[in-house]
């Protein structure tokens, strides 16, 4: 009987440009190892600035995308402040940041937030009646002299995501209230509005969903501080329409009276780092299967997850091999690649763009090995080791 089941969608790769790692020699690091390039963040974050400045609008990191908290004051320069997804996140934040810091969770615990409140300076609820639920925390934390904004998330109901696993507007969504069930007095106590729907998108489908969710949101502007449009834009990218994106911002401002908000966390780290790997074993199967040091589970889970094929620095040539991780997992998988010729244990190779997201998703599942953390500067070439992970890190998660 033949297999019928339906292969998932594979979203597609929107970036992986060497950029300066063509030239860095991946034997300079420990294997494995995310090497981010601190020349091509600060690029990144001069594009957005841009944006920022040209469109008169705040643009704040969000730290679930990307982490790196040795380049905080870096993102501090640029940007006016980061977004973060909990306490954790907010404590990092306030840690290793500068300037404002907006919380959002979809599901907060009474007990996290007196300290929430003390860090944020918005702190966003997903729905009504989490709002209502935590009002006397709030009005404690006040009490305390604690001052922040009070937000609320909404579903636009309007869907632009490639993969619907990614697409926070997807039927049945928990993330934000029902953009068409908002009334009047959900919004007693409410600041702003917080509003995200895209994943790894250009500029139109920002312009579809506000359309969509403007009339559903027009009678009651007035009563509110500020418009935040979330993340998912993928500005530094080449082909993103920035002027357009410019001209959209400044004319929601002057139509809203509001102040705006976006939340990228991809775009800043997009195409600025590499994972470095090794082979340790090459045997046939039907084709070469190749045994490497980085685990998709572990160390890529999107790869899995999304599923996608990130791209690989310099692959070239006609020797096809199956790249598999060193878990126990079937599906540790990373994808089918091409070599010059057939690899040897030892031999190292990169994938490209993974400074955002596979960095703040890894795990030690199975005991496998956290990827060390480098940052270089293609400018001075200058490179150090960051953070180096070992057994005790392992140990000290489990009990």
């Amino acid at each position: 009987m033949s297999d019928t089941r339906a292969e998932p969608p594979v979203m597609s790769t929107k970036a992986g440009d060497p950029g300066a790692f063509a030239r860095f020699d991946l034997t300079r690091v420990p294997s494995p190892c995310f090497v981010v390039d601190a020349a091509a963040v600060e690029r990144n974050l001069q594009t957005i600035a841009d944006v920022r400045d040209r469109a008169g609008v705040k643009i704040l990191l969000a730290l679930k995308a990307f982490s790196m908290w040795s380049l905080g004051d870096l993102v501090g320069r640029y940007l006016d402040g980061v977004a973060t997804s909990g306490l954790w996140e907010a404590k990092l934040a306030d840690d290793h940041y500068h300037g404002e810091i907006a919380t959002y969770c979809s599901g907060y615990k009474a007990g996290d937030m007196a300290e929430v409140c003390r860090i944020s300076d918005h702190v966003i609820f997903n729905t009504p009646s989490q709002h209502a639920a935590m009002r006397g925390e709030l009005d404690a934390a006040r009490a305390r002299g604690d001052t922040f904004h009070v937000g609320l998330r909404l579903n636009p109901m309007h869907s632009e995501g490639e993969v619907q696993k990614y697409d926070p507007a997807q039927p049945h969504s928990r993330l934000g209230f029902p953009a068409d069930q908002l009334r009047p007095e959900h919004l007693d106590g409410i600041d702003g509005l917080h509003v995200h729907s895209l994943c790894e998108q250009d500029f139109p489908p920002l312009r579809r969903t506000w359309e969509a969710l403007k009339p559903r949101i027009a009678p009651y502007l007035g009563q509110l501080k500020w418009l935040n449009f979330g993340g998912g834009h993928h500005i530094t990218r080449a082909d993103y329409q920035r002027d357009d994106l410019v001209q959209f911002l400044k004319g929601v401002r002057e139509e809203t009276g509001l102040d705006v908000y976006l939340e990228p966390g991809e775009a800043i780290a997009l195409d600025t780092g590499i994972l470095v790997g090794e082979f340790v074993d090459l045997f046939d199967n039907g084709m070469p299967i190749g045994v490497v040091d980085i685990s998709a589970t572990c160390h890529m889970p999107d790869v899995i997850e999304a599923p996608y094929r990130p791209a690989m620095l310099g692959e070239v040539g006609e020797v096809l091999v199956r790249l598999g991780g060193p878990s126990c997992l079937a599906g540790d998988i990373l994808g089918d690649y091409r070599f010059e010729q057939r690899p040897q244990p030892g031999q190292r190779f990169a994938f490209l763009d993974q400074a955002h997201y596979s960095m703040v998703k890894t795990t030690t599942f199975n005991g496998v090995p956290l990827p060390s953390i480098a940052l270089w500067d293609s400018r001075s070439d200058d490179l150090r080791i960051v953070k180096s992970f070992g057994y005790e890190d392992f140990e000290g998660r489990l009990s």
